[in-house]
């Protein structure tokens, strides 16, 4: 009988620490998830909208105004208005991932609007910048755009089947254990 008694407890111990382990696992896979996404899109837009703020003071470049000569946006808005706009558009989306930040949507438990929010003027921005491109030939800058913008969905999807949206378990690899099958 004590035999019986200390095996059991053994095997609950092991589960138990095979419980915590997956825990961990969860935890750490959804929070090097959010922080990848954070950190990309973030510094992607804040350094790209401070060169176009602050560095070049809303002033398109030479060489990119000679690229954009006679096209649309050298006319309407011009380059300059149209340099500045981009500029306060990829601001705009770090001012929204970071009040993200601030609010705690970066917790498992909390929805993420405004993370989601913050994604979707990013595809804008992406949208408009290849736009520009297309109408000036620079292929290879719109495919790689283009590229950013499918990522940019990827990371929104990934981010809508992450907790609370759905059980973290799945994101670890593990079996749906939160919510059992029926």
């Amino acid at each position: 009988m004590a035999t019986h008694v200390a095996g059991t407890t053994k095997i609950r111990s092991q589960a138990s620490a095979r419980s915590r382990i997956a825990d961990i696992t969860k935890f750490a896979t959804y929070a090097t998830s959010l922080t990848g996404i954070y950190l990309s899109v973030g510094f992607l837009f804040y350094y790209a909208a401070h060169e176009k703020l602050f560095v070049n003071n809303g002033t398109m470049p030479a060489p990119l105004q000679k690229l954009f000569a006679g096209s649309f946006f050298a006319s309407v808005p011009g380059d300059n208005a149209a340099w500045l706009l981009l500029g306060l558009l990829e601001a705009s989306i770090v001012v929204l991932l970071a009040f993200s930040l601030i609010r705690g949507e970066f917790l498992p438990s909390r929805r993420k609007p405004i993370l989601l929010a913050g994604l979707s003027v990013s595809l804008l921005a992406f949208g408009v910048m290849g736009l520009a491109n297309d109408m000036i030939g620079n292929d290879a800058t719109v495919i790689e755009l283009f590229t950013y913008f499918g990522v940019t969905i990827a990371a929104m999807f990934l981010i809508r089947n992450m907790s609370p949206y759905r059980p973290m378990s799945w994101l670890a690899g593990g079996a749906d254990d939160e919510h059992p099958a029926n």
